[in-house]
């Protein structure tokens, strides 16, 4: 049992990002391992490994049986420490950088985005880009869920934050139909909850890690000029 780095895919004041491969129970798989910094960055760190542990362990279990709904989404494999996270690997380019988008993508990705939350899970980061992937199937995909929470089932909270990521994925396809000339998704104001987080528990983030940590803002976005991705036939939903 072990994990084989190939190369590592980012490196920051918080930690590292490895692709490579785990090994187990006689089994080879692609997997990515993310490492947390020492010192104090690693406070920081540690914390936003533990939510990204807590909500894939919820996912990664209660999706087995469950092999097209939550296609894309990263499972927990492996917990050596608690200052290293294991996770499968999801085959993909990231959204800003996809050259061809199914008609039906962006409905897709609101499917994910409500099967995660049946499952009691927010995603919380769904505003970025690089965190929705589209797989070689065209199928969307979701990584990166140091901010992600967990609920208790009908949850006030669940509900409010269910409604945010739904909100970000209605602003994605909104922005990628504008630019196409297509009819333009109105995405729904913000709710109370997100203002209330935008003020507080964002502007925190952005302090510890922008500037106090000195981590580069790494949010990719296409570009205002494009180039814009092509349009394919829909793929349905998952069968």
């Amino acid at each position: 049992m072990g994990f084989e780095l190939e190369r590592v895919l980012k490196a920051d004041a918080l930690g590292r990002v490895e692709l490579g491969w785990w090994s187990a129970d006689g089994s080879r798989v692609r997997a990515i391992r993310r490492v947390t910094a020492g010192g104090p960055a690693g406070l920081v760190a540690r914390a936003l490994l533990r939510r990204e542990r807590r909500a894939l362990e919820l996912l990664g279990g209660a999706a087995e049986g469950v092999h097209r709904p939550l296609v894309g989404v990263a499972r927990a494999l492996a917990q050596p420490s608690g200052s290293s996270l294991i996770r499968s690997y999801v085959e993909g380019v990231p959204l800003h950088e996809a050259e061809r988008l199914p008609e039906d993508f962006f409905a897709r990705l609101a499917d994910l985005a409500r099967e995660l939350h049946r499952r009691g899970v927010a995603h919380n980061d769904l505003h970025k880009e690089p965190n929705v992937l589209v797989t070689p199937e065209g199928r969307p995909a979701l990584v990166d869920f140091q901010l992600a929470s967990v609920h208790a089932p009908g949850a006030r909270s669940l509900a409010a934050r269910a409604a945010e990521d739904l909100r970000h994925v209605a602003k994605h396809e909104a922005r990628y139909r504008a630019r196409d000339g297509g009819s333009r998704t109105r995405a729904r104001e913000r709710g109370l909850a997100s203002r209330l987080w935008m003020a507080t528990g964002k502007r925190a983030y952005n302090l510890v890690t922008r500037r106090l940590l000195k981590r580069p803002d790494a949010e990719g976005r296409r570009p205002r000029g494009g180039p814009w991705p092509e349009w394919d036939p829909p793929v349905g939903p998952p069968g």
